[in-house]
């Protein structure tokens, strides 16, 4: 049988208060033993307690978020914050948070009915790394077009809270207002065509808002464009939040029609461009939704332009009786040129064979295997670092005399 607690106390202190005071004797010769006797002590008093299992640790609960801010983004809120590191203690958060939207409306003075606050939206921790850009998180909420077009230039109110446990979640953020207006309509779909010195887009324009009424005037446009992993360009096409950006949407253009050329385009590269229609409400410009996502990786399939102005010299070779044919041309102007092949045949018709095994650097060339009595045909073609090769230049013919005697 247990003893009752406070006859427990009283025995631990009378047997702390008998080693105190035989270990004082002995002061002169340490002083350490005073510091063993008050620590044996102290252990022996914090080991006695109530019956029962200890109290597990208190849950960490991460400081306020106090930087929200959120503007509208077609039909919904984006709202835009930095994670918690920290716990109210002021220890480093180990774990990534979870997150919870809370969405409310307005009191008849325009302030926060505290009391309409639900929680619209929860993001579990182990997702939460899907949602940072540029070390903030992006949370989106979706906001019916009807209830929009309903109460138009209305007053949606948000939080944002996170929390580690079920049990304690942090405390409320600072709280941001965000007036809903009608948006133009989604762009259902891009078409995107690739010419050698642009990605070109086009698009049908929207002639009504999401919620169905027609709009007030033609819409202008804004166009954005990242760079994709291309590991994730098709799941991207479906769904962007699959989409591994190596650099993430930013404002491209600033197009007043249905069409836009990308002339800042690097062949090779996967791009996802998306367009929003903007339209003008009170004086400021609100956008519509997200286009379908168009997702492009331009190829270069555009060779170079065929040299041009050809012209062959015959010219006494290095021995007695001996010639070679003396080669230029004008030298192309393609940023991406890799070098020119030459071509001799005997027949004016008939490309003929490759007498330049590796890529001249120079427009110039100088043949030193052709032989007396022959007529030759040359012509030369350009290639670009992506191998294209360009049709061949016009033929010019050379008459290699024979020796006189």
């Amino acid at each position: 049988m247990r003893k009752p607690v406070s006859r427990c106390w009283k025995s631990l202190r009378h047997c702390a208060r008998q080693i105190t005071q035989r270990c004082v004797s002995f002061a002169g010769q340490t002083r350490g033993v005073l510091v063993f006797t008050g620590v044996l002590a102290g252990s022996l008093v914090a080991g006695c307690g109530a019956p029962g299992e200890p109290s597990p640790p208190t849950p960490p609960i991460p400081v306020a978020i106090a930087d929200l801010a959120g503007q509208q983004q077609g039909d919904g809120v984006e709202l835009v914050f930095t994670l918690p590191g920290r716990t109210v203690t002021g220890d480093r958060l180990t774990v990534t948070p979870a997150v919870e939207v809370l969405r409310g409306s307005a009191k008849p003075d325009g302030s926060l009915d505290a009391k309409t606050l639900r929680v619209v939206d929860t993001i579990p921790g182990s997702l939460v790394s899907n949602y940072i850009t540029e070390g903030h998180a992006k949370v989106l909420d979706p906001v019916a077009a009807a209830e929009t077009r309903a109460h138009p230039g209305g007053t949606l109110f948000y939080v944002v809270r996170t929390r580690t446990t079920q049990k304690r979640a942090s405390a409320d953020s600072n709280a941001v207002a965000v007036r809903m207006f009608p948006v133009p309509e989604r762009i259902a779909a891009v078409s995107v065509r690739v010419t050698e010195t642009a990605i070109e887009l086009s698009w049908t324009p929207p002639t009504q808002t999401s919620g169905g009424e027609p709009l007030a005037a033609a819409p202008n446009y804004h166009v954005y464009r990242g760079e994709l992993d291309a590991a994730t360009a098709e799941a991207a096409t479906k769904d962007l939040s699959q989409a591994k950006w190596k650099s993430p949407l930013s404002l491209l253009g600033l197009p007043t029609e249905a069409n836009y050329r990308d002339t800042l385009f690097d062949f090779g590269k996967t791009y996802c461009y998306v367009l929003r229609s903007v339209a003008l409400v009170d004086g400021r410009e609100v956008e519509s939704s997200d286009s379908a996502p168009a997702v492009i990786t331009p190829r270069d399939i555009f060779p170079p332009g065929a040299p041009q102005n050809l012209v062959a010299n015959v010219l006494a070779g290095t021995t007695p009786g001996s010639s070679v044919v003396d080669l230029s041309w004008s030298i192309n102007l393609e940023t991406d040129l890799a070098g020119y092949r030459v071509y001799r045949s005997e027949q004016h018709d008939t490309k003929g064979a490759l007498v330049t095994p590796e890529l001249l650097l120079a427009p110039a060339y100088r043949d030193t295997s052709v032989e007396p009595g022959h007529r030759y045909w040359y012509t030369v073609t350009a290639v670009d670092r992506a191998g294209n090769e360009s049709e061949p230049s016009a033929a010019i013919g050379v008459d290699v005399a024979k020796p006189s005697l």
